[in-house]
């Protein structure tokens, strides 16, 4: 396996080739990684032509050296008949005579006036047909990023090129397609090995700087999520999604290799447990009756007030992000914005007519409705991998799933993305083994191939980020029973849990982070949990109490992995559908049939992977981790 991560490692350094600067692929550009992720960090790339694009993310301009003035205007006469000698005179215009004069006059104003009154004085007046002074020329230096690495470029270009005005070039967020000519910085004190000097502008996207809602000012994530569309642009998020992609590559990579074979479930599912999204085309259904309701202003506010009042206090606070304002003034404006709104969402529902009666769902006719059933999103691929885990050995899948769970924080999201695999003729043991190795291989795969992006976390993020995911990859995973850990949680007198661990409850954030954080200091598989607390499609152990499945859990995060070996008996199964009182039993008798027809002792796992995102970063916040977040109540674009 080491052999094989070391083959995804990060591009070659391709100095000595003759064509040293590749071209980005489907497109006629160069990558800015291609150029400063060389251990020269780019400086005998100098003299060589390439396009680059990027977006601003700095700017300065250095006005040009004054050119020297025209010479005057010399008119040359032949010379005179009377004489071999030739004569010159200069052309001066009567202009340039009153100029001369021009502090004799002062002079003399200020004395006919008594000092006390003045006039307008011009030193150069226009004149009809005069033309006016061009705008003054700048050498400007931009910082670009590309996205491809945490480094940016330098770009010099003149503003003399560029048919956009130099204030709207400079703006952050810009997007410059530029093509030139590769150079060392020709300033001793430069941080960076290589530089553009621009020959042509062939693209350039501006902003509107009253509207674009980043800053030169480092703006905190939280801010960042209400500008999902944009928050890529920022150094941090950068790095975050390029690890993000990583780690799906490198899960690919692990499970490929270890013969797997990759399966697409279905989203929309008839089968779940928990809490659950429904999909259904009948909802809105009424009984048609409405009633008008007198629309009356609250406390002399008109819903278009309160409307024009919220477009004002966004501006504030757009404005706010922008300038140097503490955070306390920011978070001030946002409560104030959450106050109008909620107002404005008052004053519209008081002029709603009243709605016609909705149907309750327990009332909705099913048959009618687009896929003649109940359907929900799912929550787990798991369930649907066994079918072709009985037949094909060992499958996986990588795919959203849904929970709706009325929760909003720092770990909880509605929409969470999960690698998931099932494996025929294997066991809890061998499912522990396989996320132990996982696990530790997604730990390698990013200090082998994400070192940049690494480096620049542990500075902006934590520190100690790069050590943790050493420790996690060059040593074994401890394990240890549910039972254990109540029994080390009941032996720490002097901590007082919110939760007493008693044996039985399910073990708790703050339970699991005393573990992790505290006693082991580091990941832990916990195994055979109580059958109350877990799935009931987990296989029934020997002493009827406990059930084969596992969490891997991990410091300042929580659980990373889970993982169970399922129930193959389809008497046992049954037993504990009709046990828990399922009523629609019959939306599993799918599931029943692979029990009933060619049964297997069977296990698989379910990594989070934003969780794995969280413990591989150090983010403090789930929705940090993921693109889009959808979590209760927040769904943004």
């Amino acid at each position: 396996m080491d052999s094989h991560v070391k083959t995804h490692q990060k591009e070659q350094d391709h100095d000595a080739s003759p064509n040293p600067v590749a071209l980005s692929k489907y497109s006629n550009r160069v990558e800015l990684k291609t150029l400063l992720q060389r251990s020269d960090g780019g400086a005998r790339l100098a003299g060589k032509r390439v396009v680059i694009g990027g977006w601003v993310k700095s700017s300065r301009a250095v006005k040009k050296d004054s050119p020297p003035p025209p010479p005057a205007e010399v008119a040359v006469h032949p010379p005179s008949s009377g004489g071999n000698q030739a004569s010159t005179t200069a052309n001066i215009s009567c202009t340039e005579i009153i100029q001369s004069k021009m502090n004799i006059f002062r002079k003399l104003f200020d004395v006919l006036s008594g000092g006390g009154k003045t006039y307008p004085i011009f030193d150069k007046p226009e004149l009809a047909g005069q033309k006016t002074a061009p705008p003054p020329e700048y050498i400007l230096y931009f910082t670009i990023s590309d996205g491809s690495s945490v480094a940016s470029l330098q770009v010099v270009v003149d503003s003399a090129m560029s048919t956009v005005p130099t204030t709207q070039l400079m703006a952050l967020g810009t997007c410059i397609v530029a093509e030139g000519v590769l150079r060392q910085p020709l300033a001793a004190s430069a941080k960076h090995a290589i530089e553009l000097e621009a020959e042509k502008l062939l693209h350039v996207g501006t902003v509107d700087p009253e509207k674009y809602p980043l800053s030169k000012k480092q703006l905190p994530l939280h801010m960042l999520r209400d500008y999902s569309q944009f928050r890529p642009r920022t150094t941090t998020v950068g790095s975050v999604t390029r690890v993000h992609s990583a780690l799906t590559l490198a899960s690919h990579t692990f499970l490929q290799f270890n013969g797997f074979q990759y399966v697409q479930v279905p989203v929309i599912t008839t089968t779940g447990f928990g809490e659950m999204f429904r999909v259904t085309t009948l909802s809105g259904k009424t009984d048609g009756k409405e009633e008008k309701k007198h629309v009356k202003e609250n406390d002399g506010f008109s819903i278009d007030t309160v409307k024009a009042a919220i477009k004002e206090k966004t501006k504030l606070i757009d404005h706010l992000k922008r300038s140097d304002s503490n955070r306390e003034a920011v978070v001030a404006a946002v409560h104030d914005l959450k106050k109008t709104s909620d107002l404005a969402s008052q004053l519209e529902m008081k002029q709603r007519p009243k709605a016609a009666t909705l149907i309750k769902p327990e009332k909705l006719d099913f048959s009618q409705d687009f896929f003649g059933r109940n359907t929900y999103l799912t929550v787990s691929g798991r369930f649907h991998l066994e079918s072709y885990a009985s037949a094909l050995g060992k499958v996986y899948t990588f795919g959203p799933r849904f929970v709706a769970d009325k929760v909003d924080n720092a770990r909880h999201l509605a929409e969470m993305w999960n690698v998931e695999t099932e494996m025929a003729f294997s066991e809890l043991d061998d499912a522990m083994d396989c996320a132990d190795e996982f696990f530790k291989f997604l730990c390698r795969y990013l200090l082998e191939n994400r070192q940049e992006d690494m480096k620049f976390i542990s500075k902006r993020v934590d520190k100690n980020i790069t050590t943790r995911l050493e420790a996690t990859a060059s040593n074994s995973l401890l394990r240890f029973s549910y039972t254990e850990a109540i029994s080390l949680l009941q032996k720490e007198t002097s901590r007082r849990f919110e939760t007493k661990p008693e044996w039985g409850v399910a073990l708790t954030a703050e339970h699991l982070s005393y573990l992790t954080d505290e006693i082991y200091k580091g990941p832990v598989i916990i195994h055979n949990y109580p059958r109350e607390v877990k799935p009931f499609y987990t296989r029934l152990n020997g002493d009827k109490k406990t059930v084969a499945a596992f969490d891997l859990v991990v410091p300042k995060v929580g659980v990373v992995i889970t993982g169970s070996q399922n129930e193959e008996r389809f008497e046992v199964l049954d037993a504990r559908i009709r046990e828990l009182g399922i009523t629609t039993r019959e939306q599993y008798d799918w599931y029943l049939d692979l029990r009933r027809h060619g049964t297997v002792k069977h296990s698989g796992i379910s990594l989070k992977m934003e969780h794995m995102i969280l413990f591989a970063t150090g983010l403090p916040d789930i929705k940090d981790a993921i693109p889009f977040p959808r979590s209760w109540g927040k769904a943004n674009n």
